[in-house]
């Protein structure tokens, strides 16, 4: 990636400057409440709206709440959350659902102007939509309890200006950044995508007012990250974009928490089903659609190969959870789509399934198929891995950068782009030899270690101590 100034001129600098002018000539009185505001010294609050969304994000979540408990004993722990659910259901399903178990209460803050930050809210410039409403949802939290530690663990950058002014010390663990040069580039060059639709695409002077608004609000994005005092990332390809846009921060790279541990403890050498595994949220950005068409395509492939036909009673798996009605409705369209390629026998949905149920699906399954473009780290990739499946997983991100990458000079799994190479890639992980194949299956697991919830205890902990330690001495 080029210099950040290649991509955000000095122009849209005066431009940010000149609005957050405005902003603070408009706020004033409420500037002055925020600094007059006295954090409690012994609390610690996490601000995590959607903390039963059942991704990677919440077991980060509840890795860090234990990570801070077990490091700091006599701290207070709050969660602001939009969930209508009570500490103890929170706690029950942190052990049910992702197998992490919180020794001491956790006092829920609850926040009712969450809607304010959920994208359909805003069909239109959705950025700068969420971007103020996490403003006032992060003033609600603010004047609801002013923490002596916060810690945003959803991505809610816009939040941590006003954490600052009321005091507070800013903790940021980032999944994925807001907007990166990618992002910037596919706009540039008129690329359609689920964040970038044809009908800008298609426009060349919609494509740069797009590009103007992308790159002002870029840096603006860039100015309030620089108000953390500890900044966390998930992956090199974070770690990267994060460094770029919030110029200047140190940036701590700590891999997400894995359950490398009881994963590790599934047979490989065993027996596998013809069955093709995906773990990831009912998301747009995952691309569910290109993993069935990627299936039904191997799937044609087969039936005129002779020496393939063993293959023709393989299945595809879709592992995940809804978070909202949009998401239900994606997997009604997912449905509908295997039907129409003649598939729908071959497909199986599991929807909010139980971390049990999950680990026996992954020690059946052969491989694992993740099709998501730039993912920021890749959870379900590892838990492939850790399974002892062989993963299958787009090129970019942090699959590419960190994850599917040869161990002690030995393969982990196979990366691709296009229908065709998805496709290429299922049929010879299912024709391995069983040798090969657990020779690979065994230096993934070797490498997924690398991502296990011990080493995100440590290196978080390693992060956040320096903040945590003055209220230690408090």
């Amino acid at each position: 990636m080029g210099p950040i100034h290649s991509h955000f001129c000095g122009s849209d600098m005066a431009l940010t400057a000149s609005v957050l002018a405005a902003i603070v000539a408009a706020f004033a009185p409420l500037l002055v409440i925020l600094r007059s505001m006295k954090p409690k010294k012994k609390d610690v609050a996490f601000f995590h709206p959607f903390a039963r969304d059942g991704g990677g994000g919440e077991r980060v979540l509840w890795c860090a709440v234990q990570a801070v408990q077990s490091d700091l004993p006599n701290a207070v722990v709050h969660l602001y959350s939009g969930d209508d659910a009570d500490a103890e259901e929170l706690r029950k399903r942190a052990i049910e659902v992702f197998g992490v178990e919180i020794h001491r209460p956790v006092h829920v803050v609850r926040l009712k102007l969450r809607r304010l930050v959920q994208a359909e809210t805003y069909p239109r410039f959705t950025m700068i939509g969420q971007a103020v409403g996490s403003i006032l949802l992060g003033l609600e939290a603010i004047f609801k309890l002013t923490p002596a530690v916060f810690i945003d663990t959803s991505g809610y950058a816009f939040t941590y200006p006003l954490a600052k002014l009321a005091g507070s010390k800013v903790v940021a663990y980032v999944h994925y950044p807001t907007i990166s040069t990618d992002m910037l580039a596919r706009v540039r060059q008129r690329k359609s995508m689920y964040n970038n639709d044809q009908g800008v695409s298609g426009s060349a002077w919609k494509s740069n007012i797009k590009l103007l608004y992308y790159r002002w609000f870029a840096s603006m994005y860039g100015m309030v990250g620089r108000c953390a005092d500890v900044t966390m990332v998930n992956s090199t390809w974070t770690r990267n974009h994060i460094a770029q846009i919030w110029q200047g921060r140190e940036v701590h790279i700590v891999y997400p928490p894995c359950d490398t541990g009881g994963l590790e403890r599934l047979d490989y050498d065993g027996p596998r089903e013809l069955e093709i595994i995906s773990i990831a949220q009912f998301r747009p950005e995952k691309d569910h659609r290109l993993q069935i068409e990627s299936f039904a395509h191997a799937l044609s492939r087969v039936k005129d190969v002779p020496g393939m036909k063993h293959l023709s009673n393989m299945r595809l798996r879709l592992v995940g959870s809804c978070r909202n009605a949009a998401d239900e409705t994606r997997v009604k369209e997912l449905r509908l789509l295997s039907e129409e390629l003649g598939v729908e026998h071959h497909v199986h949905f599991s929807v909010g399934i139980s971390y049990p149920e999950l680990k026996k699906h992954l020690g059946a399954a052969t491989c694992g198929i993740h099709t998501m473009v730039d993912e920021h780290f890749g959870i379900g990739v590892v838990e492939y891995m850790a399974a002892g499946t062989i993963p299958i997983a787009h090129h970019s991100g942090g699959p590419l950068t960190d994850i599917v990458v040869p161990y002690e000079g030995r393969g982990t799994g196979f990366l691709a782009t296009t229908l065709e190479e998805f496709s290429s890639a299922i049929l010879e992980v299912l024709s391995m030899p069983v040798p090969a194949r657990r020779s690979m299956a065994r230096a993934a697991r070797a490498h997924a270690s690398t991502f296990s919830t011990a080493r995100f205890l440590a290196s978080f902990t390693t992060a956040v101590r320096p903040v945590l330690s003055t209220l230690a001495s408090t």
